[in-house]
């Protein structure tokens, strides 16, 4: 079982490093949750793999300083009638 979660996390971080992705969106696509993602990439990646896990954080801090700006895309696409 754990050798399984070192692969999941590599596989994790790789995707997000080659798409920007938010966790969110990672989860989505993985079909798995947002706590497992996190766990994956801000824990078990960093003992693992830690230079992946050094580029992965950067773009997760990127993520997370533009989160408010999609929050405020996403509501106003909302009261637009754009869904």
């Amino acid at each position: 079982m754990r050798e399984t979660m070192k692969i999941r996390a590599v596989e994790l971080g790789e995707y997000i490093l080659q798409t920007g992705a938010t966790v969110r969106a990672a989860a989505k696509v993985f079909k798995i949750s947002k706590s497992t993602v996190h766990k994956d990439v801000s824990e078990r990646l960093r003992y693992d793999n830690p230079q992946l896990y050094r580029k992965v954080k950067k773009i997760l801090e990127k993520n997370k300083q533009e989160r408010h700006i999609r929050g405020g895309m996403a509501t106003r696409r909302k009261y637009k009638g754009e869904a």
